[in-house]
């Protein structure tokens, strides 16, 4: 029997977009006229990154010390910049999201901190009015996919039971999380498996 699915949960970076790290890397680098090599581990090296993506960091105490690594101040809107122009949109993916029934609410839950929501909303316009205040970062649920845990706090969020929740990743390892919090989840990279994966719902 076809499950009843309320909400489509998406993850961002590999489904909604695609994502080049080594090309925010080197616009930052350019912007604050410093090597790759430092921005790098500023950001991944330093574990600033990963520390804003789980919550235990703020933004502004984020940015702070990304920039004190590399003497100089990082701006929320320079972050936000650096992030668009690493990112390109997969219009296959968007296609299907639309052609879907409008009743059907959409959701995104992205391993990021808070700043990340900006970028979904400015790249993701076609998508805004579906996917209205439901950008959630991990940064704000205070952990990061695919902790079940995460899962089950965006749910609360977004007042939708995990029985009735569809989520789709590119990692597997996120799908399995999705899975032991109680979600209906599927492994999601292209417009052409998030079909099939629709098709496999009852979502067309």
């Amino acid at each position: 029997m076809t499950p009843h699915i309320a909400l489509l949960l998406l993850d961002v970076d590999g489904v909604l977009l695609h994502y080049q790290r080594a090309r925010r890397v080197l616009w930052l680098a350019q912007a604050l006229r410093r090597s790759p090599e430092q921005v790098q581990q500023a950001l991944f090296g330093s574990g600033a990154e990963a520390a804003y993506d789980r919550g235990a960091l703020q933004t502004s105490e984020y940015l702070r010390r990304v920039g004190d690594a590399l003497q100089c101040t990082l701006t929320a809107s320079l972050w936000v910049e650096a992030r668009l122009a690493a990112c390109q949109v997969q219009e296959s993916v968007v296609q299907r999201l639309l052609a879907l029934p409008p009743d059907l609410p959409l959701a995104v839950l992205t391993n990021n901190g808070a700043l990340m929501a900006e970028v979904v909303q400015r790249l993701l316009a076609p998508l805004r009015d579906r996917l209205g205040d439901r950008v959630l970062c991990s940064g704000m649920l205070g952990g990061r996919k695919p902790d079940p845990a995460v899962f089950l706090q965006a749910l609360q969020v977004l007042q939708v039971p995990p029985q009735h929740t569809l989520f789709v990743d590119d990692l597997f390892g996120n799908v399995r999380g999705a899975r032991t919090a109680g979600l209906h989840a599927e492994t999601v990279r292209d417009g052409r498996s998030l079909g099939k994966a629709l098709r496999r719902y009852g979502l067309r």
